[in-house]
């Protein structure tokens, strides 16, 4: 075994010999494994990072699904929102119906703000902006009406969080 050993040593120093003599200049094995850990180190660093980054990336995307999970029932609930105010504006108010609505409207209306659903208010005479507003029509300017101002907002638009899931209709003056 003390042989085999020795053999080994002689091996190694006669292949650090040949490597010098390659070279001109002797290879430290100190500094070979001081740049092996170093690369190591710099691996190590690299993937840590990626791996914080990437809990990060999926932290925000779970919150950002939590936001909008409800979006599918908020869009699907909209037109019935639309009924409820249109009926509103039509039961004749001293009909006994008007507050049986009114109170189930004023339910439907608070579950969904508390969800996070808020109705965008548009007025006439605005700036009409393509990125806020749907224009449906156009009609021509007039003195009340400057180019490029809302003249009359014909469906309401609404937000889930800050996303918009509805843009509200209007008519454009052109």
């Amino acid at each position: 075994m003390a042989a085999k050993k020795k053999e080994n040593l002689e091996e190694q120093e006669e292949k650090q010999h040949l490597d010098s003599d390659q070279n001109g200049v002797e290879k430290d094995p100190l500094a070979e494994a001081q740049a092996t850990i170093e690369d190591e180190k710099n691996k190590f660093l690299r993937l840590f990072a990626e791996f914080e980054n990437y809990k990060k990336r999926t932290s925000k995307e779970r919150i950002e699904l939590f936001k909008t999970a409800a979006q599918d029932v908020m869009v699907s609930l909209l037109p019935v929102l639309d009924d409820f105010e249109r009926a509103l504006a039509e039961i004749n108010k001293e009909d006994e119906q008007l507050a049986g609505v009114q109170l189930i409207y004023n339910k439907l209306s608070d579950t969904l703000k508390q969800q996070g659903l808020t109705k965008i208010e548009v007025a006439p005479k605005e700036i009409f902006d393509a990125e806020i507003h749907e224009a449906i029509t156009q009609l021509p300017a007039s003195d009340e009406f400057p180019k490029g101002t809302i003249i009359d907002v014909v469906g309401a638009g609404y937000k889930l969080g800050n996303l918009i899931i509805r843009f509200p209709k209007v008519v454009v003056a052109q």
